[in-house]
């Protein structure tokens, strides 16, 4: 990761002792300038080269080898992770490294064993390393364990996997995350729009270049290859961040360290117009990105997070006074980041350029120490919000810093629906072009559902009104809907995206998603069939494709349309899941095992996924009692709620006669679902043999209630009539149960009738 911003100066109202620079007169690269090999650029600046490669940002991502390793493969080099049951090891093999991760079943062996070789390493190591590993596709995806620098460096997860149900190795690396990871990479021209997958072209920047702060060199180096060049013609060839005017300086800086949070919430919007790689230093950064907070006062004032260094110095006393002097370089020097005690009193002699006097004054009277260390105090080190695992100066420049152990330890924090931000997300102004954002700004209220509520009309009125050009404002309106619970009101919106980007996939898909929802299935799955001839070589099309014809009970087709996404991805852990549900409908129970269980291995954490093998576990003959169960347990140890596994388990527990053990699992399975007409049936014979027979009673009408097509309610409906005395009760539903295509049913209630 890059450096971030430190300066330290504490609150008093002074003026800058010395002068703002002057802006210069050239204007932002055009999109006719390319970037060059950033080595060419140590062929002048080689001096500066070689320190730059010494900071954050010039290691900031790489390929791992002996030169760059500072963890322990060898001794120190396992995890277990006690949440998900999850153990991770670093190997290095043959000279390359590899993260592997396995769980332990229930007779101690492994299980579910997935081995990623580790391409890259995000992150300088000065906080924290994560590593990635790069797919046949050409997307990274990050691995569950990383490295933390603090304590002499220690293996803990990543951010976001501290849980039970952590993501494995499926997280993709996006472009947001490229672009302030890395130099610019190249990417499919086709790709860069919203919603396109990942995907990243040839071989990678390795570190922030020199050009993401200089802009592209193509221009500069011809300037400089050009025989009798003027020096004046050859910097004016390419952006000197020292001569923009303050606000652009710092916008160089703010467009990787301004993050206003990293939890739920549209902390900023690329503007549609834009690339997602098409940033130049000079140009305004809100032509290229609006930027969004909470208001004042919802609980969020103080949130401090790892890639908020500008964001916590913009709220500084110091900042807001300086009339623009202060940025980021007056304290760091970008191509030479110290560090230690050296940086330290680099630090605070900047403060005393304008405090000196005041800060004397203050000692003299006996009111503050005579230590001149401005920065332990006023810009402390904090652990922060979003990475709990690391400590960082805080820039927010504060006379008195909130009192508590600041690097105390502390759990990882989760959004959830019931804890993340509900309200107004509010514009964050940083200057430059501002009009005519309405639209943004509607959009950043829905897009990751803080405030749906008013958010939506509001965003639906804009576009009703003024009908703008993007697609993309259609898309993210029929977003909305959906995210509503009212899908039918997505379609039009979704269809006018597509009248006005036909070639756009990521739109014909959630289209198609949007018709099935609504009842349209049979336009849907047609949608999909007609994006399947487009983008043959689409591994998710196909997918999304074959769960439509899934949903339409379209078995054969389905089973097709699955296995051709997992010939271009095997690793797609859902389609391997509804393999396995065809092939269980089918009886044929060895191949839905098969099926699940690489479900499984691929996505530990698919809950669906676990609990089906889990209940296929439960039906083999014999049954495999003990990993029936550890799978069953795996599932409700990551969602307790989640009402398939919990009847799973209680009616795995009833057939095993531990009928008080099976009753709280069926009643937690009817607290997440009221519907779920199977559990209401189990619950029906747990009363039964209780002999509390009203109950029972209520329980099977309930079932049948709910699905007058489950014989085998209808059966034990209409058997616990006839034995409580209502003969006459009992014969519509044994009637029912008569009609069964399951022959057991079907001669067990024609017994009864008869």
């Amino acid at each position: 990761m890059g450096r971030a911003v430190a300066l330290l100066i504490s609150g008093a109202a002074a003026a800058l002792a010395w002068q703002a620079p002057q802006p210069a007169p050239a204007q932002p690269p055009s999109s006719a300038e390319t970037y060059v090999d950033p080595k060419l650029c140590a062929a002048c600046h080689a001096a500066i080269a070689v320190s730059y490669r010494k900071t954050g940002m010039g290691r900031s991502f790489y390929r791992p080898s002996p030169a760059n390793q500072v963890e322990d493969y060898t001794v120190h080099n396992s995890y277990y992770h006690q949440p998900s049951g999850t153990h991770v090891t670093m190997t290095l093999r043959d000279g390359r490294y590899y993260q592997r991760r396995f769980q332990a079943g229930p007779d101690g062996k492994e299980t579910n064993v997935e081995e990623k070789s580790i391409d890259y390493v995000m992150g300088s190591g000065n906080h924290a390393r994560t590593y990635l590993h790069r797919t046949a596709r050409g997307t990274l995806v990050e691995l569950p364990l990383g490295w933390y620098a603090e304590k002499g460096g220690y293996w803990a997860m990543n951010p976001g996997y501290d849980r039970p149900d952590q993501p494995g190795s499926r997280r993709e690396i996006t472009y947001d995350c490229m672009f302030c990871h890395n130099g610019y990479p190249q990417i499919p021209a086709s790709n860069d729009v919203l919603g396109a997958d990942p995907v990243f072209s040839g071989s990678l920047p390795e570190g922030i270049d020199c050009q993401r702060c200089h802009g592209p060199g193509s221009r500069h180096l011809a300037a400089v290859r050009t025989p009798g060049a003027k020096p004046e013609a050859i910097r004016a060839a390419i952006v000197n961040p020292a001569r923009l005017a303050p606000d652009r300086q710092m916008d160089v800086c703010m467009q990787c360290h301004l993050e206003t949070t990293s939890f739920q919430f549209p902390h900023s919007i690329v503007r549609y117009t834009r690339g997602a790689f098409s940033y130049r230093p000079g140009e305004p950064l809100a032509s290229f990105e609006l930027f969004y907070d909470h208001p004042a006062g919802a609980g969020r004032d103080d949130k401090f997070e790892i890639a908020g260094a500008a964001y916590r110095l913009r709220k500084s006393a110091c900042f807001l006074k300086s009339s623009g002097a202060l940025t980021c370089t007056t304290c760091h020097n970008p191509h030479d980041v110290g560090h230690g005690a050296e940086a330290e009193a680099q630090y605070n002699a900047t403060c005393r350029k304008c405090h000196a006097a005041a800060f004397d004054a203050v000692v003299a009277a006996g009111r503050h120490v005579a230590q001149t260390g401005c920065v332990g105090c006023h810009m402390p080190k904090r652990r922060t919000d979003d990475v709990v695992h690391v400590a960082m100066t805080d820039h927010y420049i504060r006379r008195a810093v909130p009192a508590g152990d600041r690097l105390a330890e502390r759990a990882e924090r989760h959004d959830t629906d019931a804890d993340m931000y509900h309200g107004p997300v509010m514009p964050y102004a940083i200057g430059g072009a501002q009009a005519n954002d309405d639209l943004y700004n509607a959009v950043a209220q829905v897009w990751q559902k803080n405030n749906l509520k008013d958010g939506l009309p509001r965003l639906a009125a804009l576009i009703a009104s003024g009908q703008p050009a993007r697609a993309e404002f259609y898309l993210l309106a029929a977003d909305a809907w959906r995210d509503s619970g009212q899908p039918a009101k997505a379609v039009p919106l979704y269809e006018e995206a597509v009248r006005r980007n036909g070639a756009w996939l990521y739109a014909q898909q959630k289209l198609g998603l949007a018709l099935d929802e609504s009842g349209q299935g049979a336009r849907a799955v047609e949608l999909l069939r007609r994006a399947t001839v487009a983008a043959p070589r689409n591994a998710e099309v196909w997918h999304e494709y074959g769960q439509l014809l899934l949903h339409q009970n379209r078995g054969a087709e389905a089973a097709a349309a699955l296995r051709q996404a997992l010939a271009l991805d095997p690793e797609i852990a859902e389609a391997h899941n509804s393999l396995g549900l065809l092939a269980a409908q089918g009886q044929d129970m060895a191949r839905a095992e098969a099926a699940f269980r690489e479900a499984v291995r691929i996505s530990p954490d698919n809950v669906e996924a676990v609990t089906n093998l889990a209940h296929t576990l439960s039906w083999k003959e014999p049954p495999d009692i003990p990993n029936a169960t550890w799978y069953f347990e795996r599932a409700l140890g990551m969602h307790a709620d989640y009402a398939p596994a919990q009847f799973g388990y209680a009616d795995l527990l009833n057939t095993q006669g531990q009928y008080a053990a099976a009753q709280p699992h069926v009643e937690a399975a009817l607290a997440a679902d009221p519907n779920f007409a199977e559990a209401h049936e189990l619950m029906g014979n747990l009363w039964e043999r209780q002999g509390r027979f009203p109950q029972a009673l209520d329980e099977y009408r309930t079932a049948v209630r709910i699905n007058p097509q489950f014989f085998r309610a209808q059966l034990y409906l209409g058997d616990l009539l006839v034995r409580t005395g209502d003969a006459a009760g009992a014969v519509e539903h044994l009637r029912v149960a008569a009609k069964s295509p399951d022959p057991l049913i079907r001669d067990l209630a024609m017994r009864r009738l008869k």
